[in-house]
């Protein structure tokens, strides 16, 4: 699930050899459909202006793709994470659920979007400093970020509680999160499914082969549509049994917890090649 400049975006993420200034003229852009949000309109401005930013992003995927092999944690990551939790935030609102900063603070459901965008935005910031403990590094390099991003669209009381918000949302992202927000519990869950098979081909060519890497590669497609029973229907396409994995291992570990459970219907299909050995054709959570 990504937006329609994913593949463009995943070419010019992550140039290796490059100085810090011929990244930032290759940055990708960011944007997320604004829906009439003017608050977040502008925020976006804000976010696609700071060099800054973008280059704490770049110093992440040096990180995490060059040092540790790992996948894309950088400004596609990030894109991908706020388009989804955008959208999962919505389809609850659709159907009548409040967000957190609605019923706490008598704010609105464009403010819960901006919230929920700036925390998918910023979440991964302290993997520029180290990928152990990076939830909490994240914390305070984000801090910084959203006094800058935050100016001029709020007056600094409301500033300091979107903040609060954003941050909350940004620490209760990691493993044993507990979040204690709508607008967490969406950026929890948008991060586990930024996970369809061209997010994980950096380790797994690379030859990190495990079941994390393999399971990654069978998960073809996701789509995110309104449910029948529930608000959020999560479809998966799978081309190998391995793909299992991937749903209910990882994200379910971030689904539970995340507030959302009662919200979200899965349904995931095998369309594996006919040499496999099918072990299931149709798996729900």
């Amino acid at each position: 699930m990504a937006d329609e400049n994913t593949v463009q975006d995943e070419e010019t993420a992550h140039p290796r050899g490059l100085t810090v200034r011929e990244r930032l003229e290759r940055r990708v852009r960011m944007n997320v459909p604004g829906r009439g949000n003017a608050r977040l309109r502008e925020f976006i401005a804000h976010v696609n202006a700071s060099e800054e930013l973008y280059a704490l992003w770049t110093a992440i995927n040096v990180n995490a793709i060059e040092r540790l092999g790992m996948t894309d944690h950088g400004p596609v990551h990030v894109k991908i994470v706020m388009n989804i939790a955008v959208k999962l935030l919505r389809l609850l609102v659709d159907r009548g659920i409040e967000p957190s900063i609605v019923t706490n603070y008598g704010m609105s459901n464009d403010d819960a979007e901006l919230v929920v965008a700036a925390a998918s935005l910023l979440h991964d910031l302290g993997m520029s400093i180290h990928r152990s403990g990076h939830e909490e590094f994240s914390l305070f390099v984000a801090q910084d970020q959203l006094k800058q991003l935050l100016a001029g669209i709020y007056d600094p009381a409301t500033a300091a509680v979107v903040r609060s918000e954003v941050l909350h949302a940004i620490i209760a992202h990691r493993s044993g999160g507990k979040p204690l927000t709508l607008e967490a519990g969406v950026v929890r869950v948008a991060d586990a499914l930024d996970m369809a098979k061209g997010r994980s081909r950096i380790p797994f060519e690379a030859g990190s082969t495990s079941i994390h890497s393999i399971s990654a590669m069978a998960i073809e497609a996701i789509h995110i549509d309104a449910g029948e029973t529930k608000p959020i229907r999560l479809r998966v396409d799978i081309s190998n049994s391995a793909g299992i994995f991937q749903i209910d291992e990882l994200f379910r570990e971030k689904l539970r917890g995340s507030g959302l459970e009662p919200y979200v219907e899965l349904e995931a299909k095998l369309e594996g090649e006919e040499g496999e050995r099918r072990l299931f054709r149709e798996y729900r959570l």
